[in-house]
């Protein structure tokens, strides 16, 4: 399912415009990775609710600028710090014949059948909550998967233990950096 995102181009750009585009229910963005970039603005109503949703950040969306659709991911965006509004949104142009470097969340699937929460009343505590990964742009996992069925207390799962999709490589990994994304808590026999 591939989320598709109506977008204008602006023509003014500044604090004050920006400020009026919002005013009027649009957020300012820019869209760059191919030639220069575009400053566009979108629907804030549209924005607000899907930037709420994890899998809006994994996955391609299709960007209609003026009738002509790109293939592009979110990279950024900011949010006013007192009001519930968007401020602005950053999408990169994907080119879908060159691996992505993206964030990818982790999840934690099994940990109620592990040892170290049914008999020694533990707990699994995430270290890290996203991995930096490449992988091909047309297979980006929604979630990585990190199997916690048989860790007792006092373990410490890392990179490796993840469950890795097929064309979906580590980057630490790569550079040979094996870093801890999960402690398990609990009571040792």
């Amino acid at each position: 399912m591939s989320i598709t995102i109506k977008a204008t181009v602006r023509d003014t750009q500044g604090t004050g415009a920006s400020r009026r585009l919002r005013n009027s229910g649009q957020v300012p963005a820019v869209v760059y990775g191919v030639g220069e970039a575009k400053a566009v603005a979108v629907d804030h109503k549209e924005m607000f609710y899907a930037l709420k949703k994890e899998s809006f950040f994994t996955q391609l969306l299709k960007l209609e600028i003026d009738g002509k659709v790109q293939e592009v991911i979110v990279r950024d965006y900011q949010m006013h710090p007192v009001k519930q509004q968007v401020q602005h949104i950053d999408f990169q142009v994907v080119d879908l014949k060159q691996p992505l470097r993206m964030r990818i969340p982790v999840h934690v699937v099994n940990a109620e059948k592990s040892q170290a929460v049914k008999l020694q009343s533990g707990r699994v505590s995430l270290l890290s909550t996203v991995v930096d990964v490449i992988v091909d742009p047309k297979n980006i996992p929604a979630a990585l998967e990190l199997d916690c069925e048989k860790v007792v207390a006092g373990d410490i799962l890392h990179l490796s233990d993840i469950n890795y999709p097929k064309g979906v490589q580590s980057v630490a990994l790569k550079r040979n950096s094996n870093l801890a994304v999960a402690t398990v808590t609990g009571k040792k026999r």
